[in-house]
């Protein structure tokens, strides 16, 4: 079972958030999914825009699941947010 950490759609029409999921690559975007990971909305300015479990991601990176580009990129905003604050 190949698993993806991707984004899942949530909220209206025009008043889109998305749920950080890990799921089965060949499940629909909104489907089932095996864990949730945090959640992301676009709407909200600024760095705290999104929530995500670090620890569950590192699992299942290292179980082999595959990180969509959104997801990525949030995960390096949260690595460099984190970094950031430990300087200070």
């Amino acid at each position: 079972m190949a698993v993806r950490i991707r984004l899942r759609r949530t909220g209206s029409t025009n008043n889109a958030s998305f749920r950080v999921v890990a799921a089965d690559a060949r499940s629909p975007r909104d489907g089932k999914f095996l864990e949730l990971l945090g959640w992301y909305d676009p709407k909200i300015a600024g760095d705290n825009n999104f929530k995500l479990d670090q620890e569950r991601i590192d699992y299942w990176t290292n179980q082999g699941a595959q990180m969509s580009e959104t997801v990525a990129s949030l995960v390096r905003r949260a690595k460099r947010s984190a970094t950031a604050t430990a300087e200070a």
